[in-house]
């Protein structure tokens, strides 16, 4: 097979994934129509979860099925007064019935490609791999989050009355925070605290205290790497690097000494970056889930590229605001020209891939990223770059079948959202531009001003990534702004807006806080330039746009310094936020009264559809 010949085959498989999202995304349909074994499976759910049958439920279900989200579900079982005990018991079976649901459809794509010889025995075998590995990695999920997430953060939560700064400086006293490159502090860890005997807290390895599921793991990928030992990749002789990268995974989850731990992963990346094909298996590489020692979660999953997508003029619009902005810089200094040098650096290696998640698993099915830059290894990024993913088609298919919802039409003008309806289904290409400016801008803004320890340096109080998705996303908007085409102006703006808006929901659910707060930071802007104004509903003043591009100028400016002189993250944040209980407070009192009037208006009616406006009247 020339190399021809696999993109036709790539573009089938790809196909194929595209026609299960679809099935998938259709399950809305059921809000509005009949489909008996669409109905009958939710309705299994509900029974099983022992919850009301009603509309508001299903669509929480649908929203667990379809966006990998339970946060609404979450809600409605406070709403019905379910022990805290029992939520998490009842998160767990939905967990298992989901994962159960895509491990089907994933078993069904894999046995489609090999049935149709679709790609080449060796990139069958990849899909393959991938899925059996995935399957263990699934099975291991939810006693990581009983044991990290539920058990040992709730028990430090109480112990120190939720004061973070008291569990960080107890942890680093202590010696339990993970030594990662010349033995510095690491900002993540690839290991979990347990208690001992008396009740204090010791550090083991994954492999310790997950013993059983790391050891089916690596059973697993030991199987993986020796079939594909027998097997030839002719089209883009990435043999020798998958194998690699599989083994330095192997070895990664076997190590037991906790100081190595970072060191072993940082080989995975670093082979990983290696690996060049259409065909991309993502490792764990993230850690929002945990708040206080960053344990990276099990992630596993298989990404695919859709060659005809491009990401446009973005790339070298962020490459050139960079550079001017650094010139603007005053008494630019030697360590700043370092982090200046590092970044651009990592901005010319990057590794661009635009497709889809063709199979996912683990951590990935409490929720889907629809971008990604990796890995956040910043010492081998600065060896190798980093990859970008943007899976814009999910993305895109997602939006469009979601229901319109109540919420918005209490809240938005009717105006804003019918421009910004007829956008999303009338003009799709532009939709894809937009995108381009605001996500991939937003993945590419996360590698500016930063270095090898910067993120370590600003964490001390944990609130690094609560900042930098705000930083991520602004740097996207002010390479657009400098080089504005007017052709996208309103649209870009109009999303900044139903982001920094839709981000309120997230306000208790600690996994996703960054962008919570990210919102809060926008919100911020939004009010102060009184772009938006609030009283029952938001008046939007598109007169003021100017204002705010001005503001997220000055504010990208000044925290460009803030990270450039490696200041505490929560400085930063404290102009915008402050912490309370679990969560964050506007600081600004226009802000608060919003955020908390749609807040409880999104516990009432957030999942709630709004039957006076079709999609008909769009298509």
């Amino acid at each position: 097979m020339n190399k021809e010949k696999f993109f036709k085959h790539l573009n089938k498989v790809y196909q194929l994934i595209e026609i299960n999202q679809n099935e998938i995304n259709s399950y809305y349909d059921i809000l509005h129509q009949d489909d008996t074994i669409k109905s009958d499976f939710i309705n299994n759910i509900i029974k099983e979860l022992e919850l009301p049958n009603n509309n508001n439920t299903k669509m929480a279900i649908i929203t667990r099925i379809v966006n990998l989200r339970s946060d609404s579900l979450k809600r409605i079982m406070e709403k019905e007064n379910f022990t805290r005990e029992k939520i998490e018991k009842k998160l767990e079976i939905t967990y298992k019935m989901v994962s159960d649901f895509y491990i089907d459809i994933f078993n069904k794509l894999t046995h489609k490609i090999e049935e149709d010889k679709l790609l080449t025995p060796f990139y069958r075998e990849i899909f393959k791999g991938v899925h059996k590995v995935g399957k263990h990695i699934t099975d291991w999920q939810t006693k990581w989050t009983n044991h990290i997430i539920y058990t040992i953060n709730r028990d430090l939560y109480e112990d120190f009355n939720g004061d973070d700064e008291k569990i960080f400086e107890m942890m680093v006293e202590k010696n339990l925070i993970d030594l990662g490159h010349n033995k510095e502090i690491g900002d993540r860890s690839y290991s979990a605290l347990i208690k001992n005997d008396k009740g204090e807290y010791q550090v083991q390895a994954y492999c310790d205290i997950f013993q059983r599921e790391v050891d089916a793991v690596v059973k697993s990928l030991e199987d993986f790497i020796s079939t594909l030992s027998l097997l030839e990749d002719d089209i883009f002789n990435e043999k020798e690097n998958f194998i690699n990268y599989l083994t330095k995974i192997k070895v990664a989850f076997l190590e037991k000494d906790r100081h190595s731990l970072i060191s072993k992963w940082a080989d995975v990346d670093r082979a990983w970056m290696k690996i060049k094909s259409p065909l991309q298996i993502g490792h764990p590489l993230e850690y929002y889930e945990d708040h206080y020692r960053k344990a990276v979660a099990l992630e596993w999953d298989l990404r695919i590229v859709n060659p005809n997508n491009t990401a446009g003029q973005v790339i070298d619009d962020i490459k050139n605001m960079y550079k001017d902005y650094v010139r603007e810089l005053e008494n630019v200094s030697c360590e700043t020209l370092k982090v200046y040098n590092t970044s651009l650096k990592s901005l010319n290696r990057i590794q661009l891939y635009l497709g889809r998640p063709a199979l996912y698993y683990g951590a990935e099915f409490d929720g889907l990223f629809s971008a990604q830059v990796v890995p956040n290894d910043e010492v081998v990024s600065s060896e190798e770059g980093k990859k970008i993913f943007a899976f814009a088609d999910n993305v895109y298919e997602s939006i469009k079948a979601k229901p319109f919802l109540k919420i918005h039409s209490e809240i938005f003008p009717e105006e804003f959202l019918h421009k910004s309806r007829e956008f999303l289904f009338q003009k799709p290409k532009e939709w894809y531009q937009v995108y381009n400016i605001t996500t991939i801008g937003h993945e590419y803004g996360h590698i500016l001003w930063i270095d090898d320890d910067t993120e370590s340096t600003m964490n001390k109080t944990g609130s690094f990534k609560n900042i930098e998705e705000f930083k991520a996303t602004t740097g996207g908007l002010v390479s657009f702004f400098e080089k504005e085409n007017t052709k996208y102006s309103d649209f870009v703006m109009m999303d900044v807006i139903k982001r920094a808006v839709g981000l309120i929901s997230w306000r208790e659910t600690g996994e996703v806080q960054p962008y919570y707060c990210e919102g809060l930071i926008h919100l911020h802007g939004l009010f102060e330039t009184k772009v938006l104004e609030f009283d029952k509903k938001l008046t939007i003043n598109k007169k003021n746009y100017p204002t705010l591009k001005n503001w997220y100028k000055k504010t990208y400016k000044e925290l460009a310094s803030h990270y450039l002189q490696k200041k505490d993250a929560t400085e930063f944040l404290k102009r915008f936020a402050t912490k309370v209980g679990k969560t964050y407070d506007p600081v600004d009192d226009r802000v608060k009264y919003f955020v908390n009037y749609y807040w409880n208006l999104h516990k009432e009616i957030g999942q709630v559809m709004d039957d006076t406006i079709s999609k008909e009247d769009y298509l």
